[in-house]
């Protein structure tokens, strides 16, 4: 029996190892929302420079997603192999660098965790499939594009754009919607926020969402098709006003502070993914429509 025949038929094997390979791949989704948005500050600053014929920045070190080596950044420890196994280490260390005790964010286990058991439950809900690996990339693509677009308020085009692309790619093989229905919900997903923005800075003069979430949401319409736009619609701006408000609560912020959004449309469209068919079921039944 090869492996790809054991994981088919052994669910609790393919769970486990999806557990194990979402946790690794937490570890370098940490790595990734860290230095990605530092990456594209240092390209944009480059081109600046060029386009304002300024000298050249006099710091050459590369700076990417391998190198330099990750390090502590109160002491500049460099980090151990073994100081990096997720979550095992950080438990190991008890949270704290072995060189400096400075404390290490409990952001990094929770990330490599919430990572691992996405996929876990990915895999057991499509089982061995190419449903769940294509449902696993995007998983992970949205978990870092949320995390950057917390911290940054921004979207990367490197993360959205590939995705859309991939969506519409496996679209051809009618993984999750048909070709013409993922064609036309990334159409519709771009358009709809598109409109909204225009209509309300037309109205207010103010700009009321970035560009990127235009992207996220035609890239979630790429993956589900439009069918999923209206249930990721309503289920973000739910979830965005009612965590909006209690955010500027508790940081006394006024009601004009930017939030992001980006992590709402993120999560409203991987749940509408996995159970948009079964919410909507319930919803007009519920209503009295079936």
């Amino acid at each position: 029996m090869t492996l790809m025949s054991f994981l088919a038929s052994h669910v609790l094997a393919l769970v486990l190892s999806a557990l194990l390979l979402g946790l690794l791949i937490g570890s370098f989704l940490n790595v990734v929302v860290y230095r990605l948005p530092k990456m594209l500050l240092r390209d944009w600053q480059a081109q600046a420079r060029e386009i304002l014929n300024l000298p050249a920045d006099a710091d050459g070190q590369t700076f990417n997603l391998i190198l330099p080596n990750s390090s502590c950044p109160h002491c500049a420890h460099e980090i151990k192999p073994w100081e990096n196994i997720p979550i095992v280490s950080w438990l190991f260390l008890r949270g704290k660098c072995s060189a400096c005790k400075a404390p290490i964010s409990t952001r990094y286990p929770l990330v490599e965790l919430t990572c691992g058991l996405l996929s876990a439950y990915v895999a057991w809900h499509f089982g061995f499939t190419w449903q769940a690996g294509s449902m696993l990339l995007l998983t992970w693509g949205l978990l870092a594009m949320s995390l950057i677009d917390a911290d940054h308020q921004l979207l990367p085009d490197a993360l959205v754009l590939p995705l859309l692309w991939l969506g519409l790619i496996v679209n051809q093989f009618s993984l999750f919607a048909s070709p013409a229905d993922a064609l036309w919900g990334a159409i519709a997903g771009y358009l709809s926020l598109w409109s909204v923005y225009w209509l309300f800075k037309l109205v207010t003069g103010k700009e009321g969402m970035g560009y990127g979430d235009f992207k996220l949401l035609a890239m979630l319409g790429a993956w589900g098709g439009w069918q999923i736009l209206p249930l990721t619609i309503l289920l973000s701006s739910l979830v965005g006003a009612v965590l909006g408000v209690i955010m500027l609560r508790l940081r006394n912020a006024e009601t004009s502070t930017p939030i992001p959004f980006g992590p709402y449309l993120a999560i409203a469209g991987w749940i509408a993914l996995l159970w948009g068919e079964q919410i909507t079921a319930s919803y007009l039944q519920i209503a009295g429509f079936k």
